[in-house]
């Protein structure tokens, strides 16, 4: 692996820095408006090294609502409306459900239920709750999840919402880089910026040494194979202490999470968690007692103090992109738009100073995600 200490001639229009999801997105869809963009990652094409590795890519965001504030929330209702066009367009498929979210909760923790609803209904928009919040008792939770049979006496229903598969959403996205004429540098350490008009810095945790307030909050997953429950959609369990979700993806595979961490420990799961994932998966169905387990697997999410994604302009050449946090396949398709319409605001000129981008960002759909003065964001 080389790392970039000189020009690459001829230099593109725009380089991207960062081949996660929103990095690879963000190059995907520039290249496809006609610019010439190179993409710079450390790790390979398979997207390994990036918190999108480990992600479980619910399309949640009515579930969410629960902890996550109204914009993110937004955000996540049109990124959810978006992502069907955007595996249409790439070569490769990408497993996609939409046959929403299942909430249930064991009778000892009844009183969580209340809560989980009043955090939800004040942080979600009355389009997504019409319609879209339906309570269940009794034998319409077997309905709605035959899998659970009688286990659980109440639940919601969640419709609208969905999924996807996160590493075949990689893949395809790679495979789109290519299509388009995407110059990708895999396997390459980014010591200096690229010799590029325009630089999209997409990095995630290691964009940090240019935004000191970002930090990393660890998540923990474990992926087995479960043949025989048939669970027809993702799962959330509440819990006072160890919320639980489960997704189903294709063939058999579980993708079970829960944990947040504060901190950027990247070593590996640790027993009680792999205890306390597993045996909380084992509460929800028995069934997964006879899973086999294919992988634990551990990422830090980047965040910023608020918790909201941040799209910043630095007045020059460079656009930084982070602080998706635990919501980023979520979230992801709007981000990526608004970080590609200020890109190509600024190659054609709309962009030049400080007053054009107020302008610009008086206009723009999501004009909270739009900072230019980066020193104002880190302070």
């Amino acid at each position: 692996m080389n790392s970039i200490d000189q020009a690459v001639a001829p230099g593109p229009d725009i380089a991207v820095i960062g081949g996660g999801l929103v990095g690879r997105l963000v190059a995907w869809q520039l290249a496809g408006a006609g610019h010439r963009v190179s993409l710079y990652e450390r790790g390979d094409a398979s997207g390994a090294q990036s918190a999108a590795w480990v992600a479980a890519a619910m399309l949640a965001p009515l579930a969410e609502a629960a902890s996550a504030e109204p914009p993110v929330v937004e955000l996540g209702a049109a990124s959810l409306a978006r992502w069907p066009d955007v595996l249409a367009a790439l070569p490769e498929p990408v497993f996609f459900q939409r046959n929403g979210t299942l909430v249930v909760w064991h009778g000892a923790d009844r009183a969580e239920a209340p809560l989980f609803e009043r955090r939800l209904r004040a942080n979600a928009p009355a389009a997504l709750l019409d319609g879209g919040f339906v309570k269940l008792a009794g034998a319409e939770v077997a309905r709605a999840e035959p899998a659970l049979g009688t286990r659980f006496a109440h639940g919601w229903l969640l419709p609208h919402e969905g999924q996807l598969d996160n590493r075949q959403a990689l893949a395809a996205l790679a495979a789109g880089l290519a299509a388009r004429g995407v110059r990708t540098h895999w396997n390459t350490p980014v010591d200096a910026m690229p010799d590029a008009r325009w630089i999209v810095d997409c990095r995630g945790l290691g964009g940090k040494p240019a935004w000191p307030s970002l930090r990393g909050i660890r998540g923990e997953v474990a992926r087995v194979h479960a043949p025989g429950i048939n669970l027809t959609r993702p799962v959330r369990l509440l819990h006072p202490r160890y919320p639980l979700y489960i997704a189903p993806k294709q063939n058999n595979l579980y993708v079970i999470g829960a944990t947040e961490v504060e901190g950027e420990d990247m070593s590996p799961v640790s027993v009680r968690s792999a205890l306390e994932l597993l045996s909380a998966a084992f509460a929800v169905h028995p069934g997964f007692g006879e899973a086999r387990i294919l992988e634990l697997n551990s990422q830090c999410r980047p965040t910023l103090p608020d918790h909201r994604p941040a799209i910043v302009w630095d007045g020059a050449r460079t656009i930084r992109v982070n602080g998706l946090y635990r919501h980023g396949f979520m979230i992801a398709p709007e981000v990526a738009d608004s970080a590609c319409a200020l890109a190509d605001a600024l190659v054609g000129g709309a962009v030049r100073d400080a007053a054009s981008f107020a302008e610009f960002r008086r206009a723009a759909r999501w004009s909270d995600l739009l900072h230019g003065a980066f020193a104002a964001v880190l302070a």
